[in-house]
């Protein structure tokens, strides 16, 4: 039996064409997804991009408007000391009396300490310290009494010139470097003060491979020992203002020749070179010290103009 009524299924080809307009609509869908994730990641990009371009150009600008700052007052990259204040005696040894001989008689004694007395061109000494090398810890105990005292007296000229050969030795702190760089901005703000702060660097040294001091306990040590205008003093150390004058005077010594001398490069910290000749002798002995001051001066007088020449101090008898 027919019926009229027409079953309410599509047809294969509306069934195909419905679907096809569904993954049309998704197809579609989907599309416009990718396009907006798209524009996201690309907007995103930009931003990045933008970012890290604004970070280079300032980091360019920064370097290019904050040249290498150079310390005043500092000729060959050191600071000639023309006073020395006294240092107290807790801070270095006596220098060694004479001893009498084993045959023990009056009057009888080792070899004297030389002493330099004054002369029209003093004797000139070059002193290349790293704040963190023990041995430059160690020749500023034994000598700065008598160096202090020949400084005093017009009898020599004392140039020290701060270097950082120790940079890696301080866990990454860089103290060799932040103390020379410290050291400079004394140096340049505070010139009368450079011996006590140099000498109190010195004779309290941190010890090899620890942090060392901070750059605020630099400044803090700075002030303690009076400089002037304390602020300027310590933004310069806390902003590692000479950090980088530091570093290239370093290689200049490194390279040679040193001031004063022909051919000689700094080796090792501290150095010592009087009248263009190294100290090789024992840091800890101001005796030596000074006998090798003693002739050196006098070779230089047999050569060329007059120097002052250490003369040998007589002990009397008892």
């Amino acid at each position: 039996m027919s019926s009229d009524e027409t079953p309410n299924v599509p047809t294969p080809r509306n069934s195909r064409e419905a679907v096809r307009e569904k993954a049309q609509k998704v197809h579609a869908k989907q599309s416009r997804a990718r396009i907006m994730r798209r524009i996201i990641v690309g907007a995103v990009a930009i931003v990045a991009v933008a970012a890290i371009g604004t970070a280079v150009a300032m980091a360019v600008t920064s370097s290019v408007s904050k040249p290498t700052l150079s310390p005043t007052g500092m000729d060959a990259d050191g600071i000639v000391v023309n006073t020395a204040p006294s240092v107290g005696a807790d801070d270095v040894p006596e220098t060694p009396a004479p001893e009498e001989t084993e045959g023990g008689g009056a009057g009888e004694t080792a070899e004297p300490t030389p002493e330099p007395t004054q002369s029209p061109a003093a004797v000139d000494v070059h002193i290349y310290v790293d704040y963190l090398s023990p041995g430059a810890g160690d020749f500023e105990r034994a000598n700065a009494r008598q160096l202090a005292g020949w400084i005093n007296e017009d009898a020599v000229t004392v140039t020290y010139h701060p270097v950082s050969m120790l940079t890696a030795s301080s866990n990454g702190t860089k103290y060799s470097l932040r103390s020379a760089a410290a050291a400079a901005c004394v140096a340049t703000h505070s010139p009368e003060q450079f011996y006590p702060f140099n000498h109190e660097l010195l004779v309290d040294q941190p010890e090899m491979d620890t942090d060392g001091r901070s750059d605020v306990e630099l400044a803090d040590l700075a002030i303690a020992v009076g400089v002037d205008d304390a602020k300027v003093v310590r933004n310069c150390i806390e902003n590692g203002d000479y950090a980088s004058w530091a570093k290239e005077a370093t290689s200049r010594a490194l390279e040679g020749p040193l001031v004063g001398s022909e051919d000689l490069v700094l080796t090792s910290a501290p150095m010592v070179v009087v009248n263009g000749e190294a100290y090789v002798g024992s840091l800890k002995d101001p005796v030596e010290f000074a006998q090798f001051v003693l002739t050196v001066a006098s070779d230089t007088e047999d050569s060329s103009s007059p120097t002052p020449t250490p003369t040998a101090s007589e002990t009397p008898a008892a």
